[in-house]
């Protein structure tokens, strides 16, 4: 992890306890995948790089609210949708600062909470893991694949591979809408660990 990924983690930490979210630690890995855009020369991630967190603090890709307080942007929005990414037009949901967007986020849950079993289940979380793998179910299309042995995979070709050894006793990998999300997210939040146990 390298200091601009490091110091982002930190301010939207800050940040997103001081708008009360459940898990702040949690959700600013959320924010710094939502947000991240791969440096042109690198490829490295830059959290808080995309247009959306740049122009707008929309560190989550939250799109436009039936009610909107702030105002809106207009980018493109990849969803994987009948097995397939598509590219749609989209409005977004553009923030003063990044305060109202943790705000907004954590706000937003707790409304659709009684609408959304999945976000009902990530607030009375007990861990920020179970956490982060309940809300994403809900909050993105981004597939992983579920094997019965234990196993998760972001790539399909790595499920599928793995299935090769293990479909005779396991059968096939489950395609699970948001897992894909929730281990890019968690590799995130194990990867800078040592520094969230330090501060606490």
């Amino acid at each position: 992890m390298n200091p601009q990924q490091k110091e982002f983690l930190q301010t939207a930490a800050a940040q997103a306890k001081r708008a009360g979210h459940v898990f702040p630690e949690m959700a600013a890995c959320e924010a710094a995948l939502e947000s991240g855009h791969p440096d042109p020369v690198t490829k490295v991630s830059i959290y808080g790089g995309s247009e959306l967190a740049r122009e707008g603090n929309n560190l989550f890709g939250m799109k436009e609210h039936r009610h909107n307080a702030y105002g809106v942007m207009v980018l493109p929005a990849h969803e994987f949708e009948n097995s397939a990414w598509i590219v749609t037009e989209t409005p977004w949901e553009k923030y003063p600062d990044w305060a109202s967007c943790f705000a907004d986020r954590m706000g937003t849950l707790c409304r659709l909470a009684g609408f959304l079993p999945h976000y009902a289940a990530a607030l009375a979380a007990k861990t920020p893991e179970e956490f982060v793998n309940q809300v994403s179910q809900s909050w993105s299309t981004d597939p992983g694949w579920h094997c019965r042995c234990g196993m998760e995979f972001i790539r399909e070709v790595d499920a599928k591979a793995h299935e090769v050894g293990h479909a005779s006793t396991y059968g096939v990998c489950e395609v699970i809408p948001g897992l894909g999300r929730a281990l890019k997210v968690l590799s995130i939040y194990k990867a800078c660990s040592e520094d969230w146990n330090a501060t606490a």
